[in-house]
C-alpha cells in the first residue's frame, strides 16, 4: 500500500514539475499527497512532501555556503573576517561560488590624507574594516574590501592620502604610503577621487599628487565626490566648489553654474585666503614643492614631462570627470546612492573572490590597525606614530571567546605614561573599545588585554 502510494505520487509530481511554477508545484504536491492517504480512509493523516522539509532557501546554504533564498532575493548573512589566519588564507583563495550572470566593478579610491577615504570603504561595505580617525595617514598601505549583493561583486581598494616624496624623506614615512596609492589604480575599473570641502584649502582646488594621479591614468574613468556636505552652511558653495574641482566641464559637457552677486570686499578676502594657504605638516604642499620633489626618474610621475608637470601646477581642477556625488561618508542613505551607482556600472564577468570573503586583511593585520586607530584617537602630536605592538597571546577563550594579549612598546618614558593614563585608565579605554570593534568584525567575543612598555 505504501508503496503505491508514493508510486502514485511520485507520477504526479512529475507531471506537476514539468507544467507548473515552483510555487504551484509545491502547493499542488501537498494536496495530492493528502489526497492520496485520504483514498485509504486514513482520517486525519497529514502528507508533507519533501519540498517543504528541504527547501530550496536550505538547499542554497548547502550549495553556496552563507547564501540562501528570501522573498525571492538572494540573502547573506553579515560578511566577517575569520579569527584564525589560516582560515582566512583559505576563504581568499577558495574558487569563488559564481552565480548565474556575473557582474564585478574594481573601485579604487584616492585622495588627499585624512578626506575620509576609508570612512567610505566602512560604509559601502557596511561594516567597519578599516581604520578611521581624525589624524592624518590612518591608513599605511593599501587595503582591500569585498562588498557582494546579489549577482554583483564590488572590489573595494582603499589606499593611503596622495603623499609627496619629500614629506615621506621628511617625516620618515613608510614607502608604502607614496607607492601603494599608484600601484593600487593601475588595476582599478573605476576611480573615485574623494574631497574634503569641509576644508577650505582643499576645496578650492584638487591635491596637486590627485591630479598627477588623473593626468597618468586618463583611459581610466574618474568620479568626483564630494565629502563631508554635512559640515558645509552655505550649500550654494558646493555648486561653485564643483565648477572649480571640475574646470566647468562634466562628462564631456558644460556645466552652467550661475554665480552669486557678492560685495567687491568678499572678494578680496578669498583672494587674500587663496594666496595664504598653508602648506603645514598636516596639509598638502603646494605644487612647486611637490613637483620639486618628484623629479627623481624613479617618482611615480616619471611618466609625467616637465612641460606636462607645469601645466597641472597651473591647473585647480580635472575636466573628464564622469559624475559627480556630494554626500557625507557618515550618512548611510547618501552612501547609498554611491553603492546603488556601483552596482549599475559593474561589467559582467567572473568573481575574483568567495561570496564569504570581505578583506584581503589577515585578522592580525585587522588587529593591529584597530589598535593604532585608538591611539592616534586619544594620543596627542606624534606619540601614536612612534608606538609598535607586539601580539603575545592569540587562542580560543573558555567560553568560545578570543584571548588577545598585545604588548605596546613607547617610545619614550613620557609617551608610555601617557599610554597608560591615570590609574591605567587610558590603556583600559582604548583595550575595550578595540575589543568592541573587534567582536563585530570577528562575529566573536574578543577579550583584550593591552600592556605597555618602554622600547629599549
Amino acid at each position: 500500500m505504501a508503496l503505491r502510494v508514493c508510486g502514485r505520487l511520485l507520477r504526479d509530481g512529475a507531471v506537476l514539475s514539468r507544467l507548473a511554477a515552483p510555487e504551484d508545484r509545491a502547493s499542488r504536491l501537498l494536496a495530492a499527497g493528502r489526497a492520496t492517504c485520504g483514498r485509504g480512509g486514513a482520517a486525519g493523516c497529514i502528507f508533507t512532501p519533501a519540498c517543504f522539509i528541504t527547501s530550496e532557501a536550505f538547499l542554497n546554504r548547502l550549495i553556496k555556503g552563507k547564501a540562501a533564498e528570501e522573498d525571492g532575493a538572494l540573502y547573506r548573512l553579515p560578511a566577517s573576517v575569520p579569527p584564525d589566519s589560516g582560515e582566512q588564507m583559505s576563504l581568499l583563495l577558495r574558487h569563488p561560488d559564481q552565480p548565474d550572470n556575473p557582474k564585478v566593478l574594481k573601485v579604487a579610491v584616492i585622495g588627499a590624507p585624512n578626506a575620509g577615504k576609508s570612512t567610505l570603504s566602512n560604509q559601502l561595505l557596511g561594516i567597519k574594516v578599516f581604520a578611521v580617525s581624525k589624524k592624518v595617514h590612518t591608513t599605511r598601505s593599501r587595503a582591500m574590501g569585498v562588498l557582494t549583493e546579489d549577482d554583483t561583486q564590488i572590489i573595494l581598494l582603499d589606499t593611503p592620502g596622495l603623499t609627496s616624496v619629500s614629506k615621506v624623506k621628511r617625516h620618515q614615512l613608510e614607502k608604502s604610503l607614496l607607492t601603494d596609492p599608484w600601484n593600487t589604480v593601475k588595476e582599478a575599473d573605476l576611480m573615485v577621487v574623494l574631497v574634503d570641502v569641509s576644508d577650505r584649502w582643499m576645496c578650492s582646488r584638487l591635491d596637486f599628487e590627485v591630479l598627477k594621479c588623473l593626468a597618468q591614468h586618463p583611459d581610466i574613468p574618474a568620479i568626483l565626490v564630494l565629502n563631508k556636505v554635512d559640515k558645509v552652511k552655505a550649500k550654494d558653495r558646493l555648486l561653485s566648489i564643483t565648477a572649480e574641482l571640475t574646470c566647468g566641464v562634466v562628462n564631456g559637457r558644460r556645466m552652467r553654474v550661475k554665480p552669486a552677486i557678492k560685495p567687491p570686499w568678499a572678494e578680496r578676502r578669498e583672494e587674500k585666503d587663496f594666496s595664504e594657504s598653508p602648506a603645514d605638516d598636516d596639509g598638502t604642499e603646494g605644487p612647486a614643492d611637490s613637483a620639486g620633489g618628484h623629479r627623481g626618474s624613479d617618482g611615480p610621475d616619471s611618466a609625467l614631462s616637465r612641460e606636462q608637470l607645469k601645466a597641472l601646477s597651473s591647473q585647480r581642477g580635472w575636466p573628464l570627470f564622469k559624475d559627480i556625488f556630494m554626500l557625507s561618508a557618515v550618512d548611510r542613505e547618501d552612501v547609498e546612492t554611491l553603492k546603488k551607482y556601483f552596482m549599475a556600472g559593474a561589467k559582467p564577468g567572473p568573481w575574483q573572490y568567495h561570496s564569504e570573503v570581505l578583506t584581503d586583511q589577515s585578522p592580525e593585520e585587522v588587529l593591529s590597525n584597530t589598535i593604532r586607530e585608538k591611539l592616534l584617537e586619544y594620543l596627542p602630536q606624534e606619540v601614536p606614530y612612534s608606538m609598535t605592538q607586539s601580539i603575545e597571546l592569540w587562542q580560543d577563550g573558555e567560553n568560545s571567546e578570543l584571548d588577545i594579549w598585545v604588548k605596546l612598546y613607547a617610545k619614550k618614558d613620557t609617551h608610555m605614561r601617557m599610554v597608560i593614563g591615570t590609574a591605567g585608565q587610558m590603556v583600559a579605554r582604548i583595550a575595550q573599545e578595540a575589543s568592541e570593534d573587534l567582536t563585530r568584525v570577528f562575529l566573536r567575543e574578543v577579550k583584550l588585554k593591552l600592556t605597555v612598555k618602554l622600547r629599549k
